[in-house]
């Protein structure tokens, strides 16, 4: 297992909109999800969720699912094309709150120096979409809630890969129960994140069910790559790394 610490990978500028990005999800985790607790977080599933048979309307409308023990949502047949954007802001708990916020912290700094506050933010917003229309596409009926800012994040690593594929990045290894740390090129650990998303994404194609969205992290990703050189400000040279 490898867990990113920090890069080596100074900025020219402060990442605000990394900043409000941050605090918009951490605002969202506390006002709409309680922090966790019930019955707000899950209301906040069923309500701010991006749910991909409701969206599509490929379920019929009056469908159940119960997402607590003394919760169910039901689907009532009608387009909610907020939780496209909604369902980047809400997350599944603590420790996926905290994972993604710390990533986006550690990459989404220089990309964002790359391409300047606002293109970052609409970088950051269209990539999420593109991951979240990715994991759609795998169960196009799932009655299921995504939820997560994995996918949009998922767009600023395939970013920075691309922009900083030699800048080193300070990384946690777990080896069984030897734990060390060592300061690795970001083309190999953001090439490993995704090879480990695509292998583990490739057993849930075509299986309806929850647990992890991976295509939306493939879909991201990707969308990052491609996208990077269209966002990325002409005065910054920054292909091929640092």
């Amino acid at each position: 297992m490898l867990f990113p610490l920090t890069d080596d990978n100074p900025t020219r500028r402060r990442p605000v909109a990394t900043y409000v990005i941050i605090g918009l999800n951490v605002v969202a985790w506390a006002l709409f999800q309680r922090f966790g607790f019930d019955p707000g977080f899950s209301e906040s599933l069923c309500r701010y969720g991006l749910v991909p048979g409701d969206l599509l309307g490929t379920i019929e409308p009056g469908s159940k699912l119960r997402i607590a023990q003394n919760l169910i949502c039901q689907f009532d047949g009608e387009t909610n094309v907020v939780t496209l954007v909604s369902s980047m802001f809400m997350h599944g708990g603590w420790l996926h709150l905290i994972g993604n916020m710390w990533f986006l912290w550690v990459f989404g700094d220089n990309v964002e120096d790359s391409m300047g506050a606002f293109r970052f933010t609409l970088f950051y917003l269209l990539t999420g979409l593109v991951a979240a229309a990715a994991q759609i596409a795998t169960d196009t009926t799932s009655v299921i809630p995504m939820v997560g800012a994995s996918g949009a994040i998922g767009g600023v690593m395939g970013a920075y890969a691309l922009l900083y594929p030699r800048a080193r990045v300070r990384t946690l290894i777990f080896l069984g129960f030897f734990i060390t740390t060592v300061s690795i090129p970001a083309v190999f650990i953001l090439g490993w994140w995704f090879v480990v998303q695509l292998i583990s994404g490739l057993p849930s194609l075509g299986r309806p069910g929850g647990g992890v969205a991976f295509w939306a992290h493939i879909g991201g990703f990707i969308a990052g790559v491609l996208l990077v050189t269209l966002f990325r400000q002409r005065s910054s040279n920054t292909i091929g790394g640092t």
